[in-house]
């Protein structure tokens, strides 16, 4: 072949290869790969939400439970279009490694949601991660700092910003100037929790309940923590304030365009539970993030009566012009003088979408929210802007709930300085920001991801 001859045949070649390169792209785009790490309640109906809104394959799922990673895998293969189940995997590690994803959801227990959602965006996968972010504040840290890194999206379960009926009402009152200028919020949950536990047990042979424990303080297995009641365990969770508070504290600050508040004081523990009982996180809390000219206090109380039977868990934005109460399911505005109330209802869309009902986990009034949620998660990745509910908004949302937990430990109020990431003039409080891992797990920081 004459030298001109094999020039041009060496430009076809790399031509052809560059067209089939960008076809493969463009066909891997329109159908991610997708793998779920923690296959539980809100793992799967995530998962699902996902699966209504994007062509996407789900090429992968990981539990350290045998019967629930196997179970989702037979429903998966009932609702994706191709029908087939994924692989299983009892460690995330070896699922990234083998399926590399283009897209992760992390749906485990709080204390397993930082390590993998870093070891996804260190595998180059883009994440979707069920709030709170983390267990403590350095996590959080290190989870932005991942994110930034490597350049991926990450999308926060938080989706009260995506849901229609709030969205509704903020346009309606806040952006209206109807509910005119707002100076206290008052976020709280009247809803009860268990009790107590069983007694300690050996863990059942189809679950690793070392590797469930995982980086965390260890705690003997009872079966009244798995598979729902975790978040009652202070190892495993920050209580109704990493749980509850987080979602309705993030909502507001959305609402009111709030970035980090200027101190966090909060008091409360366990005052109505037995001693002696094995339920470790408080039933009794009241927080106040301090915005200088906007207060947002929590309230929990899971005992007693509940004062608003309609608003059990919520938010109450009070105003110069009047009162809005928003929850997960309505909202009422209350207008100052002789003005008419009014209401809104959450959009209800089960008859667009009946597999819903199929799913008997799934909550109906919080369905449209995670699907237009997702759908900001995959519109943000495609265009590579921020999503929504960023992980840094994800980080500033949790760490305020943490850093509330923190103060009731300590019993004195936290000043934060954003910038540096610390509490001011606290050495005893900044040394608290990053629990000790168990065992081989190591701690991630913002420079060691």
């Amino acid at each position: 072949m004459k030298r001109r001859e094999f020039i041009q045949a060496g430009f076809a070649a790399a031509s052809l290869a560059a067209i089939q390169l960008r076809a493969f792209a463009a066909e891997k785009e329109e159908r991610p790969r997708v793998g779920l790490i923690g296959c539980g309640w809100y793992g799967k109906t995530d998962l699902f939400h996902l699966i209504q809104v994007a062509p996407v394959e789900v090429v992968g799922l990981c539990d350290v439970d045998r019967r629930m990673v196997a179970e989702a895998a037979e429903l998966v293969a009932g609702r994706q279009s191709s029908k087939k189940a994924p692989p299983t995997y009892g460690d995330f590690r070896k699922l990234l490694s083998e399926q590399s994803p283009d897209i992760v959801l992390v749906g485990t227990p709080d204390h397993w949601h930082c390590l993998p959602a870093v070891a996804a965006c260190q595998a180059g996968a883009d994440v979707y991660v069920q709030k709170p972010i983390s267990y403590d504040v350095v996590e959080g840290q290190a989870m932005v700092a991942a994110a930034r890194k490597h350049g991926r999206t990450v999308q926060v379960g938080l989706q009260r910003r995506s849901t229609p009926h709030l969205l509704e009402a903020r346009d309606r009152y806040l952006r209206t100037g109807k509910l005119g200028k707002v100076a206290y919020v008052d976020i709280h949950s009247y809803y009860g929790g268990p009790r107590d536990f069983p007694p300690t047990e050996q863990p059942p042979e189809y679950l690793d309940w070392e590797t469930y424990v995982g980086p965390a303080t260890w705690r003997d297995y009872n079966p009244g923590i798995h598979p729902r009641s975790w978040r009652a365990c202070r190892e495993f969770s920050n209580g109704q304030t990493g749980d509850l508070c987080v979602h309705f504290f993030d909502a507001v600050r959305y609402l009111l365009e709030l970035g980090w508040p200027k101190q966090i004081a909060a008091s409360g523990g366990i005052l109505m539970r037995s001693p002696d009982s094995n339920i470790n996180t408080h039933d009794t809390q009241t927080a106040l993030f301090d915005y200088g000219d906007v207060q947002v206090v929590w309230n929990q109380r899971n005992w007693g009566q509940n004062p608003d039977p309609d608003y059990p868990w919520g938010a109450t934005l009070y105003g110069d012009k009047g009162t809005l109460k928003l929850s997960i399911r309505s909202y009422d505005f209350i207008p100052k003088g002789n003005g008419t109330a009014e209401h809104g209802d959450f959009l209800d869309e089960s008859e667009k979408y009946p597999e819903d009902l199929q799913h008997k986990q799934t909550e109906i009034f919080a369905a449209p929210a995670t699907r237009r949620h997702m759908q900001n998660f995959l519109a943000a990745r495609r265009e590579r802007v921020r999503p929504v509910a960023d992980i840094e908004q994800g980080h500033i949302s949790s760490a305020c709930c943490i850093l509330a937990n923190l103060s009731m430990d300590l019993g004195r109020g936290l000043r934060w300085d954003s910038e540096k990431g610390r509490v001011i003039d606290d050495d005893d409080a900044n040394q608290r920001l990053a629990r000790a891992y168990r065992g081989e797990w190591k701690h991630p920081t913002p420079e060691t991801v």
